[in-house]
């Protein structure tokens, strides 16, 4: 309908235009007609359109109606569908309950150690047991100064051989000097108060005897002569301290040895005693015979008799024996090194030894001692001593004390503690504890084979 319409109004619009004279008004009149006309139409129009809108049915139906189900199966699906939800939770919890174990044990596996192992290497028992030593002085002493003063002159300098109450130095003591001027001034006076109360307690003592004078006065006099000589015994022990004191003066030598260290020079300010600054003059040794310590295993310590010969070897001294005997023992095995403090004298007639120097002694054991090497990586030190891990049969770990005999640069001799068959961990961590759990390392081709069992087979080395 509107594409009829619009062909009209066209018509309309091109009708009002000017006429071929000019005047518009003339052509609206004379076309008043079909343009009434027109508008009747369309208002005809428009109202049958109306009316066709009014009576036009609706195009929107309802649904059908459903019957509402029964209660018995609402019931069964509700209770199919909190079933599966049950499952479905319970399903998601077993699954994060079994990682968490997974991971838990995962994580328990990598806290426990993975540790290398290797059996002890037996050795051949010997007849010697040879052990480090140091050579000491047999005597060692520093020299002092017993009076204060001025170091006048030394006479014997470093490495000077000295005989016993031989010279080594003199002192100037200005100050004692005088003092024992005036302690002897003073027991003159005191001899001379002596004597005259000598005489006036004889004089009032024959007084008394005729009664010229109380006994009282006579007992005074008396003790006033006692008291006298009291106070001269007083002034002769100052003497002689002072005297004493001048001896000390010029400084001898204790024993015979070796002057090792001199430590004044003249004109230095040396003092009394062994206290305060410049107090040492001198440091002596005897070094005929020498002093060797050393430490005798436990294992070996039965051996080793005082009075036993044996020798020792130095360094600087290659294919050259010295011989020396067993001296005393501690009598007792220190807690600490399970060792036995030895002392052996090296006879030292030409000084060729020196004191301070590092030997080792030899002795002639003649035991069957049995030993193992281990390396030297397989060492813990704790404050029990030395110790090595040994893994036991069930996989922990025992750390076991050990008597280390000699040091052989990459390993170690160990005289008791762990035997042939044990495995040792090699690299022990610090963290190591006894009874601790460990993973054991699956054997290498390379590594140490597992010692032979008595009856010719050997041990195997897997977990």
């Amino acid at each position: 309908m509107t594409e009829e319409i619009k062909p009209k109004q066209q018509t309309e619009i091109h009708s009002t235009g000017n006429g071929s004279d000019g005047h518009p008004s003339q052509a609206v009149e004379s076309e008043g007609r079909p343009h009434l006309s027109a508008q009747a139409q369309r208002d005809a129009e428009i109202e049958e359109i109306q009316k066709r809108s009014h009576h036009q049915p609706p195009t929107i139906q309802r649904p059908p109606e459903v019957p509402p189900a029964p209660l018995r199966r609402a019931l069964i699906l509700v209770g199919v569908l909190l079933a599966v939800l049950v499952i479905a939770g319970g399903m998601t919890i077993f699954g994060r309950m079994t990682h968490e174990r997974a991971l838990a044990k995962e994580t328990e596996l990598e806290t426990v150690p993975t540790v290398a192992f290797t059996y002890p290497q037996k050795e051949k028992s010997d007849e010697e047991l040879i052990l480090p030593g140091s050579l000491l002085a047999y005597v060692e002493s520093p020299i002092y100064a017993r009076t204060s003063g001025y170091l006048i002159r030394w006479y014997k300098d470093i490495g000077s051989p000295v005989k016993k109450g031989e010279l080594l130095a003199s002192i100037d003591t200005p100050e004692i000097d005088q003092e024992l001027n005036q302690a002897r001034a003073t027991r003159q006076q005191v001899l001379a108060q002596l004597q005259l109360a000598k005489i006036t307690a004889d004089r009032w003592e024959k007084l008394r005897n005729t009664d010229s004078v109380s006994a009282q006065e006579a007992d005074q006099q008396e003790s006033g002569y006692r008291q006298a000589q009291a106070n001269l015994a007083a002034a002769d022990a100052n003497v002689k301290r002072l005297e004493q004191l001048e001896g000390f003066k010029q400084v001898y030598a204790p024993f015979t040895g070796v002057l090792t260290r001199r430590l004044v020079d003249p004109g230095a300010l040396i003092n009394a005693g062994d206290g305060g600054v410049g107090r040492q003059l001198f440091d002596m040794a005897r070094v005929d015979p020498l002093r060797v310590f050393t430490s005798v295993p436990q294992a070996y310590a039965p051996f080793i008799k005082v009075g036993e010969r044996t020798f020792i070897t130095l360094q600087e001294f290659p294919g050259q024996k010295f011989t020396a005997s067993v001296a005393r023992t501690a009598n007792a095995i220190d807690t600490n090194t399970r060792t036995l403090l030895t002392e052996v004298d090296v006879p030292n007639p030409d000084n060729r030894l020196l004191p301070g120097s590092f030997g080792e002694v030899h002795f002639s054991v003649g035991s069957n001692v049995d030993k193992v090497t281990v390396p030297v990586n397989a060492m813990l030190f704790r404050s029990q001593g030395a110790q090595v891990a040994v893994i036991g049969p069930d996989s922990k770990i025992e750390l076991r004390a050990i008597n280390i005999g000699r040091d052989y640069g990459t390993t170690l001799e160990i005289l008791g503690g762990i035997a042939a068959t044990d495995r040792v961990v090699i690299n022990p961590p610090d963290s190591l504890e006894d009874g601790q759990q460990v993973n054991v390392a699956q054997a290498k081709p390379n590594q140490q084979s597992a010692p032979a069992s008595p009856n010719g087979q050997q041990k195997g080395s897997g977990q």
